[in-house]
């Protein structure tokens, strides 16, 4: 059987740092290094798509709250005061004052269905927000580790730079000495001067990756921040999970699958909140009112205080056909709503296979490129000490460092993608942000 080691997101303590309280209104990025866990919190807290989400939420929240009225009576309280004009004179004032009261007794159990339906759309609105929060926190390490990356590269670009003018400089001592030609001077030079251009490149490349990730927080672009880099060590698993062990956590953790099964729990009480408007509904009702006509007034005999209780008992009969297809417009789409659950479930199928794949694929690579780089530093090595003993020449010590360069870069890549294709994983299981909250629990014990 295939196994997957999910790694904690991160391994580093996450302290409460003292932003959180003004994470909100802040106009600058925090001074201290930030670890991937406080970037997040930091992000969640200033971005605007999961704030409209839960809002959204929040919403639907009320909405469903709004159907427990239905098992409640319905009270209504009315005043009024009227003075009467005839034959050019006016007449007193009367007053009234009524209360009245409703109170659904049966209806065959179509507010409990309406009730399920807007329970059902809740929680579904609630995924939505999942998924958002979700989705933005893999944006977030996506951005983190692309950073990293730039910033590894620019050192490594640093280190190549050096080599380069080492090798400027033990041509020129050669060449002063007589033992090489000029040109072996003029190759040194060429490599130097394209060791610089790299060198820019990967510091404009570090630039936009900060870029990225400060507009992501919700900050401008031309501010610095400090982050932590991840350890070089991916450690002890956390946890092993199977492939079929992955599928089965996601239909119980991914937001997209959830929805979809809440989608239809919601579809399924609406068609039947459809059928059941045909049916009768048994109401009971009573009043209470009070009038003060004056003597002179029609009806002014009439007792002051009235009242009545009673039982209403109402069916529709005809409606154009309306209700009919209702019903009919209600059973499509939770026949929809199926489809839908459906496809979604092929859907995490493939991005959790795909995501599955990609991570032992990036261990791979890892694993490879690791190899490469040790291959790579030690050839570059040796064919500088063959340089200066006259053993080789400077197109043997440009390449030799060419293939460093490349090798350098590819393990960069490899790492940092790494831990990009196992926080995909995550994603792709819908356990992400859970990862994110453990990697904080495992670091703080």
């Amino acid at each position: 059987m295939k196994r997957l080691f999910l790694f904690a997101l991160c391994a580093v303590p996450c302290a409460g740092f003292a932003t959180v309280d003004d994470c909100m209104t802040r106009t600058t990025v925090p001074t201290e290094r930030l670890n991937l866990p406080q970037v997040i919190d930091l992000g969640l807290c200033r971005n605007p798509q999961t704030t409209a989400s839960y809002l959204a939420y929040e919403s639907a929240r009320f909405s469903k709250n709004a159907q427990y009225a239905n098992y409640l009576p319905s009270v209504s309280a009315s005043a009024n005061a009227s003075l009467p004009y005839r034959n050019e004179e006016w007449g007193d004032w009367s007053y009234g004052a009524s209360l009245s009261a409703s109170y659904l007794l049966f209806d065959f159990g179509k507010r409990l269905s309406d009730l399920n339906q807007s329970a059902a759309s809740w929680r579904a609105t609630g995924f939505d927000y999942d998924e958002s929060v979700q989705n933005y926190v893999y944006s977030i390490i996506g951005a983190y580790y692309e950073l990293l990356n730039a910033d590894a590269d620019v050192k490594s670009a640093e280190a190549l730079r050096t080599v380069a003018q080492t090798a400027k400089d033990t041509a020129q001592k050669k060449y002063r000495a007589g033992s090489v030609a000029k040109a072996d001077v003029l190759k040194a030079e060429t490599t130097l001067a394209s060791r610089d251009l790299d060198l820019e490149r990967a510091k404009n490349n570090r630039e936009i990756a900060k870029g990225t990730l400060l507009t992501k927080l919700s900050f401008p672009a031309d501010q610095n921040i400090e982050i932590a880099d991840m350890p070089s060590e991916f450690g002890t698993p956390q946890e092993t999970k199977s492939l079929d062990d992955l599928f089965a956590q996601a239909q119980k953790t991914r937001p997209d699958l959830l929805r979809a099964t809440a989608n239809k729990d919601a579809a399924w009480h609406r068609r039947n909140s459809s059928f059941l408007k045909n049916l009768p509904s048994i109401s009971a009702s009573g009043s209470l009112a009070w009038n003060d006509n004056p003597s002179e007034t029609f009806n002014a005999g009439n007792d002051k205080v009235s009242g009545s209780i009673g039982i209403r008992a109402s069916m529709p009969l005809f409606a154009g056909f309306a209700n009919m297809y209702g019903v009919r417009e209600a059973q499509a789409a939770y026949d929809r709503a199926i489809e839908q659950e459906r496809a979604a479930q092929d859907n995490a199928s493939l991005d959790i296979f795909a995501a599955y794949q990609n991570y032992k694929t990036a261990q791979t690579v890892l694993k490879q490129t690791e190899t490469l780089l040790a291959s790579a530093t030690e050839s570059e090595r040796v064919t500088a000490g063959m340089y200066k003993v006259g053993r080789a020449t400077m197109l043997d010590w440009q390449t030799a460092q060419s293939e460093l360069v490349d090798a350098q870069k590819q393990n960069n890549a490899a790492k940092y993608d790494l831990f990009t294709k196992r926080a995909a994983v995550a994603l792709a299981v819908g356990e992400i942000k859970a990862g994110i909250e453990e990697g904080k629990q495992n670091a703080e014990d």
